[in-house]
């Protein structure tokens, strides 16, 4: 089982390619090798192969970095299945996982959301995307602050609130701050809500 991401940026012709290019691009090439583990293609839209075990990181991951630059934001399908065919790169593969991920990213615009997954459990798969919408509610609102706030918890789960301050030249109540008003416990809770379910999908 592999999971596949798909995804646009939103509002990505506010901005020079580079600038949000230059935030993305260095985060994906820790994740694997370009083309095969991921690609960028017709300017603003992208794919990644995964594990199921890391798609929901990596998607929140991806919307708090693109969330950093003012008024960007970022649309991605999760699909969770089988690949049965290996390509040259990612977008030449193809499986469940590929057409999962393809089919719903391209039902996102007109449902006016910005994230869902398919995982092939359709039951599973309506309570994630319930809470994944409730979700979206916070996370769509995310200021470049409270976004920047997310993805430096998500690269460092393990460092303290003090450390983080320290970093960023800030006090440590102002962190906290932060991680409420990014709503940081619910995200926590969401990822391992669906840690917990993945479990069941993959037995």
């Amino acid at each position: 089982m592999v999971a596949i991401i798909t995804g646009d940026i939103i509002n990505s012709d506010r901005y020079a390619a580079s600038e949000w290019m230059g935030i993305l691009k260095p985060y994906l090439e820790l994740q694997g090798e370009t083309p095969m583990d991921w690609e960028i293609y017709r300017g603003d839209e992208f794919q990644i192969r995964t594990t199921p075990e890391r798609a929901l990181k990596m998607a929140i991951r991806i919307k708090a970095l693109i969330k950093s630059l003012n008024k960007l934001d970022v649309r991605m399908g999760i699909g969770l299945g089988s690949e049965t065919f290996v390509g040259a790169s990612v977008s030449q593969s193809n499986g469940q996982a590929y057409q999962r991920s393809g089919r719903i990213f391209e039902t996102l615009k007109e449902q006016k959301l910005n994230l869902a997954i398919v995982t092939g459990d359709d039951d599973r798969d309506e309570t994630l995307n319930l809470m994944l919408k409730l979700a979206l509610n916070f996370m769509d609102d995310w200021s470049t602050v409270s976004a920047q706030m997310v993805s430096l918890s998500l690269e460092k789960p393990n460092v303290s609130q003090q450390e983080v301050a320290d970093q960023l030249n800030i006090k440590q109540s102002a962190v906290s701050q932060r991680l409420k008003r990014a709503r940081m416990d619910l995200v926590l809770d969401l990822m391992a809500y669906y840690e917990r379910n993945l479990k069941h999908i993959k037995e």
